[in-house]
């Protein structure tokens, strides 16, 4: 059963999805981070299953978005730095030693980092449709959010949330999953702020291009689950990262898009659970 929690870490306070299982396989926490402009729940079918199998899972709103704290951008800067600092700290105060770490989206460009100067805590990585080169750029839907005035108005849109989710996966979301998912935005207009900012400060290139020379020097074991109709990310940077590394290895979805976990659950958990029980040879 998935228990929505918070936890007040220094001055921000997060919002966290959690399944402990009654039987547990022993393995690492599973933490899984969600991209723009989601929130956790997009997590919760595959969380459900990763129970089932005995594991524990973590799915945080990142400060900003979903449920969790939208300080003023004087008080968080929501850069790369200040997102991963405060992931740092997150982790920290849950007393998580070591995780198994899954990133999608556009945000995940942070996790990754964190990942590359932490790599002794994350046991697995597995990386769903993430912008993996500096030759990346914002889809245009994404590109208003911080384009001066129209960013402003297209921000404070609820529906703003469907049109995003709805075009990257593909397919249709039932309407009380999309109520989760605009609530946030109905109740303020501090996560429209915060998604601007986040936008504007990602410096995506240049945190691309050090991703780009990280993996290069990754040992990690990787598994890249990459949905092959995505409308914004070509599969090409990953196949060649999957190529070229022994560590990395990338299963295909052939008619999943930008949000595999949304629609295709089954096939991504039954994915991630194989690679995530695999013995390290």
């Amino acid at each position: 059963m998935i228990r929505e929690q918070k936890i007040a870490v220094g001055s921000l306070e997060w919002f966290y999805r959690e399944v402990t299982p009654t039987s547990s396989n022993n393995k690492p926490p599973v933490l899984l981070l969600h991209g723009l402009p989601s929130h956790s729940y997009t997590w919760r079918r595959v969380m459900e299953n990763l129970e089932d199998k005995g594991f524990r899972a973590i799915a945080p709103d990142w400060i900003g978005s979903g449920f969790s704290a939208k300080p003023d951008k004087r008080d968080f800067a929501y850069t790369s730095a200040a997102y991963q600092k405060a992931l740092g700290e997150l982790i920290e105060a849950l007393e998580l030693d070591k995780v198994s770490l899954v990133v999608q989206g556009f945000l995940a460009s942070v996790a990754l980092q964190y990942a590359f100067t932490h790599a002794d805590a994350i046991e697995r990585l597995i990386i769903l449709n993430t912008p993996l080169s500096p030759d990346v750029k914002l889809p245009w839907l994404m590109q208003q959010w911080s384009i001066p005035f129209m960013g402003d108005m297209v921000t404070q849109d609820p529906l703003l949330v469907d049109r995003t989710l709805e075009k990257g996966s593909g397919f249709v979301i039932e309407d009380k999953d999309l109520d989760i998912f605009r609530q946030p935005y109905l109740k303020s207009s501090a996560v429209g702020r915060a998604l601007l900012t986040t936008t504007k400060n990602l410096k995506l290139s240049q945190t691309l291009k050090d991703i780009e020379t990280e993996f290069s020097r990754w040992t990690v074991p990787t598994l890249i689950l990459w949905g092959m109709a995505d409308p914004w990310l070509s599969a090409d940077i990953p196949e060649k990262l999957a190529a070229n590394s022994s560590n990395v290895e990338m299963v295909k979805l052939e008619e999943a898009k930008h949000y595999p976990q949304e629609h295709w659950p089954k096939e991504v958990s039954e994915e991630m659970i194989t690679f995530l029980r695999r013995q390290v040879v």
